[in-house]
Order: C-alpha cells, then sequence, then structure tokens
C-alpha cells in the first residue's frame, strides 16, 4: 500500500500485525524498557519495518536508536521516516544523494473528533474541505488534512530542527490525482529555509487507514536546490483505489 504513495527510488515496508517484542536489536529494547505493553510492541513493529527497508535499499544494518525527541537515528547515508496507527505500521527510507527528507503519516480512517478541525486548519482549508465532503462523499477529507500536516512536519523538522505549527502550512488537496501540496506561511521560516517553503505529496485511503507521503529531494550536484516534485508514476491515480 505504501509503495503506492513513494516514488519508486524510495525503499518501503509496511505490516498490519504486530511482530514479537523479541526481534528489536538488543540496543534498541532498552528505548522502551519502561513503556507500557502496546507501545513496546508498536515500537517493536515499526522498528522491524525499518530495518526491512534499510535491508531493501542495501544499508547498513545495526540498531536504529532515537533522538532526544524520539526521533530514528538513521545511518548517514540514509534519509527515511517511521508511522504507526492502530493496526498499520511502516517505514520508509532512501539514499541520501538522491532524498533530502522524507514525511509519511498513517491515520484510522475515521473522522477527527469535534472541534479538532477548527484547532488544526486555516480557514481556507476548512472551507477547501466543506468543498471536498460536498463533492467527493465517502472520504474523511478532515482526518486526510491533519495527516498531510502531519507528514509536513516529519518532511520539514529533521532538516531544520524548528517547530512547525498546524496554522504554519497551507494544505491544497487534489482530490482526482489523489496528491497534495503545502506551503509554509511564517515569513521568519521561510526566509531561514528559502528551499523548504514548498513540499509535494501523495495520498490514498485504503484498508481503513489514511496515508500521506512526502519525499524531498536532495540538492543536485553543485550545491542549486533540487525541485520538489512528484514522481511522473505519481501524477497517476494508483492501479488500485
Amino acid at each position: 500500500m505504501i509503495e503506492d504513495v513513494l516514488p519508486s527510488h524510495v525503499r518501503a515496508f509496511e505490516a498490519f500485525e504486530h511482530v514479537p517484542f523479541a526481534t528489536l536489536h538488543p540496543q534498541e529494547a532498552p528505548l522502551v524498557a519502561r513503556a507500557v505493553e502496546s507501545r513496546r510492541r508498536e515500537f517493536a513493529t515499526a522498528r522491524y519495518c525499518a530495518h526491512q527497508a534499510l535491508t531493501a535499499l542495501g544499508a547498513p544494518q545495526g540498531p536504529l536508536l532515537a533522538t532526544p525527541r524520539g526521533l530514528p537515528v538513521w545511518p548517514d547515508a540514509v534519509r527515511g521516516a517511521i508511522t504507526h496507527t492502530t493496526g498499520y505500521h511502516a517505514a520508509a527510507v532512501a539514499d541520501a544523494s538522491r532524498v533530502a527528507a522524507i514525511g509519511i503519516d498513517a491515520e484510522p480512517d475515521k473522522p477527527l473528533p469535534g472541534g479538532v478541525l477548527e484547532s488544526i486548519a486555516l480557514p481556507e482549508e476548512i472551507a477547501q474541505i466543506g468543498r471536498l465532503t460536498v463533492r467527493h462523499p465517502g472520504i474523511n477529507w478532515d482526518k486526510l488534512l491533519f495527516s498531510t500536516k502531519e507528514s509536513v512536519y516529519k518532511a520539514w523538522f529533521p532538516q531544520t530542527s524548528l517547530a512547525l505549527e498546524f496554522e504554519d502550512a497551507l494544505i491544497r488537496i487534489d482530490p482526482v490525482h489523489r496528491t497534495f501540496s503545502a506551503r509554509v506561511l511564517p515569513p521568519a521560516l521561510v526566509a531561514a529555509h528559502p528551499d523548504l517553503s514548498t513540499f509535494a505529496g501523495r495520498w490514498l485511503v485504503r484498508e481503513g487507514i489514511v496515508l500521506t507521503a512526502i519525499t524531498v529531494d536532495a540538492p543536485a550536484t553543485g550545491g542549486a536546490p533540487a525541485g520538489r516534485h512528484l514522481d511522473p508514476a505519481l501524477t497517476r491515480p494508483p492501479s488500485h483505489p
């Protein structure tokens, strides 16, 4: 499922069932030693997905430790991301020479709780969700918006170490091609990171899961920033809607 929202040069792995906690590398287990059982299962399964994706990429194997904020510490030549929700876990990785950052997010395909949309969406986005709901019923567009913002944050933060609030990015969703774009709004953030002021991503809703993904190109040779365009294969709807 996740491969449908990622370019062909990104390697990914997903799991719909938990794997045993014993699959964790001995150096990873202490990271969740004091966590509740459900968190330990989620962590073990997500790390398993990450290791499988790294194997597919041909990357060096070893423990995936964590930063103080809990982000995975990927091998030096790798960029990656992990996501998990009830009944779904996934990881995506790519060679750092081609990809500067990856943001993926999975959410249950259910509406947001009452009042949450207003707390995470800009007025333009609320109006957009209203139009999409009328014109394209059957999709929880509010949850999709939430997921896109999560993917934007995951693609932004590892490159900047700066916070990005929900209202700091304006999302536009394409319901036909199943893509979305994001524009960072605060002038100070844009000035600090002009090459990260826009993002392009892809989304799908399947198997009871809302899934979104962003891949940020690595800078082109010579230091010029690479364009953040979708893989040509991603401009068409996936073969299994």
